[in-house]
């Protein structure tokens, strides 16, 4: 499953580190250890805390600190339950695919099969679309995402926000997945996927594991249908971003075509 259903799946078990937020700052062996891992610096590990991460649950103040984001203590004490539904599909549409279908799919989801022949169609291999299309399915269910979109249109609600907002910089964030929620990805040599975030619009960006399990791979969308993948190592640090940068800045482009 996603790595959005696996941090929800125990909502009703707080983990020793969330438990009444104090202290606020956690060193990140306890949170691994809390996560069911044994050490933070084992590769899976560091993958679920890096989706934690991701998706805004988790914040690191500093290097090897972790603690508990203010959006996740809203969710978990809030009286409203519209207001935690709200939280939970702000969550949901992180994943930049996740977004792309829930805009596409109008009303309700459709079958398996359509959905399965969309993934396709953005570049997934067929096993890495069916894999996805249940874990798709599952959040959306989890989330209940189509009643809070029926609500909006017969109470006149304002249009739903994104409450996660994705750190300044961050538009292209390291991120992995729990062992358990691996998917196979998307094979980067077949048709480019056409939903990722190329940092051009508010969404995040969806992501898949390496092979190598230190690294994870980041698609990029790019004009035209294009896709670019980057290789990030785990642990992925400030410096080595803007390396990266300075890197690609120096790289020639075939011309300046936008879209």
């Amino acid at each position: 499953m996603s790595a959005f259903m696996c941090a929800w799946r125990r909502r009703t078990m707080t983990p020793p580190f969330i438990v009444g937020f104090q202290p606020p700052f956690t060193p990140a062996e306890i949170v691994a250890q809390a996560l069911g891992y044994k050490t933070a610096t084992n590769g899976s590990a560091a993958q679920a805390i890096a989706s934690l991460r991701y998706y805004g649950l988790l914040e690191r103040p500093k290097d090897g600190i972790l603690a508990v984001a203010k959006d996740y203590e809203n969710y978990k004490y809030s009286p409203d339950e519209s207001q935690k539904q709200t939280y939970l599909i702000g969550w949901l549409r992180t994943p930049a695919i996740f977004s792309a279908l829930l805009d596409k799919y109008d009303g309700r989801l459709p079958s398996d099969a359509n959905i399965r022949f969309d993934l396709i169609s953005m570049g997934f291999i067929p096993g890495g679309a069916d894999a996805y299309v249940s874990v798709f399915r599952r959040s959306v269910e989890f989330t209940r995402f189509y009643e809070h979109a029926s609500a909006h249109w017969d109470e006149g609600t304002p249009e739903l926000s994104n409450i996660v907002e994705q750190p300044t910089g961050q538009s292209e964030p390291p991120i992995g997945l729990p062992q358990s929620a691996q998917l196979p990805q998307p094979n980067a040599t077949q048709v480019p996927h056409g939903v990722h975030s190329s940092g051009q619009s508010g969404s995040s960006i969806a992501h898949a594991v390496a092979n190598n399990p230190d690294a994870i791979r980041v698609p990029v969308r790019l004009p035209k249908g294009r896709c670019a993948w980057l290789e990030l190592p785990i642990p992925f640090y400030e410096a080595d971003k803007d390396r990266l940068k300075a890197f690609i800045d120096m790289q020639l482009a075939d011309d300046a075509d936008v879209e």
